[in-house]
Protein backbone atom coordinates (compact mmCIF):
# COMPACT_ATOMS: atom_id res chain seq x y z
CA UNK A 1 0.00 0.00 0.00
CA UNK A 2 1.56 3.14 -1.23
CA UNK A 3 1.21 6.53 0.80
CA UNK A 4 0.63 9.49 -0.96
CA UNK A 5 2.35 11.67 1.61
CA UNK A 6 5.98 10.23 0.67
CA UNK A 7 7.76 11.66 -1.74
CA UNK A 8 9.43 9.37 -4.33
CA UNK A 9 13.39 8.07 -4.02
CA UNK A 10 14.32 10.41 -6.54
CA UNK A 11 13.23 13.28 -5.05
CA UNK A 12 14.12 12.27 -1.64
CA UNK A 13 17.47 11.70 -2.98
CA UNK A 14 17.24 15.75 -4.41
CA UNK A 15 16.60 17.55 -1.12
CA UNK A 16 18.84 19.23 0.57
CA UNK A 17 20.52 18.29 3.93
CA UNK A 18 17.81 21.41 5.30
CA UNK A 19 15.13 19.63 3.26
CA UNK A 20 15.76 16.24 4.34
CA UNK A 21 16.04 17.01 7.77
CA UNK A 22 12.90 19.06 8.22
CA UNK A 23 11.47 16.00 6.17
CA UNK A 24 12.87 13.77 8.77
CA UNK A 25 11.36 15.70 11.73
CA UNK A 26 8.18 15.65 9.78
CA UNK A 27 8.40 11.69 9.66
CA UNK A 28 9.04 11.48 13.29
CA UNK A 29 6.21 14.10 14.02
CA UNK A 30 3.68 11.77 12.10
CA UNK A 31 4.93 8.57 13.99
CA UNK A 32 5.02 10.26 17.72
CA UNK A 33 1.01 11.04 17.02
CA UNK A 34 1.12 7.22 16.55
CA UNK A 35 -2.24 7.62 14.07
CA UNK A 36 -1.15 6.18 11.18
CA UNK A 37 -2.18 2.86 10.29
CA UNK A 38 0.64 -0.40 10.40
CA UNK A 39 1.57 -0.24 6.36
CA UNK A 40 1.48 3.60 6.50
CA UNK A 41 3.73 3.88 9.93
CA UNK A 42 6.04 1.12 8.52
CA UNK A 43 6.47 2.44 5.03
CA UNK A 44 6.96 6.34 7.09
CA UNK A 45 9.44 4.47 9.58
CA UNK A 46 11.16 3.23 6.31
CA UNK A 47 11.72 6.79 4.85
CA UNK A 48 12.96 7.89 7.72
CA UNK A 49 15.36 5.31 8.28
CA UNK A 50 16.87 6.01 5.01
CA UNK A 51 16.84 9.58 5.60
CA UNK A 52 18.83 9.43 8.87
CA UNK A 53 21.31 7.09 7.31
CA UNK A 54 21.58 9.76 4.20
CA UNK A 55 22.07 13.01 6.67
CA UNK A 56 24.70 10.90 8.83
CA UNK A 57 26.62 10.39 5.57
CA UNK A 58 26.19 13.94 4.51
CA UNK A 59 27.69 15.04 8.04
CA UNK A 60 30.25 12.50 7.78
CA UNK A 61 31.43 13.91 4.88
CA UNK A 62 30.98 17.76 6.46
CA UNK A 63 33.06 16.26 9.57
CA UNK A 64 36.07 15.04 6.99
CA UNK A 65 36.24 17.84 4.65
CA UNK A 66 36.42 20.04 8.08
CA UNK A 67 38.93 18.09 9.33
CA UNK A 68 40.99 18.08 5.72
CA UNK A 69 40.87 22.03 5.66
CA UNK A 70 41.96 22.51 9.25
CA UNK A 71 45.31 19.93 8.48
CA UNK A 72 45.85 22.15 5.11
CA UNK A 73 45.80 25.05 7.07
CA UNK A 74 48.03 23.85 9.80
CA UNK A 75 50.22 27.19 9.88
CA UNK A 76 47.14 29.14 10.91
CA UNK A 77 46.17 29.50 14.38
CA UNK A 78 42.78 27.81 14.97
CA UNK A 79 40.91 28.71 18.02
CA UNK A 80 37.46 27.39 19.28
CA UNK A 81 34.41 29.65 18.27
CA UNK A 82 33.08 31.23 22.02
CA UNK A 83 29.26 32.25 21.59
CA UNK A 84 30.02 34.94 23.80
CA UNK A 85 32.59 36.73 21.76
CA UNK A 86 31.95 39.88 18.69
Amino acid sequence: MANADLPADAEREALSFEDALDRLEAIVDRLERGELALEDALATFEEGVGLSRRLGEQLGGAERRVEELLREGAGLAIRPLDAESD
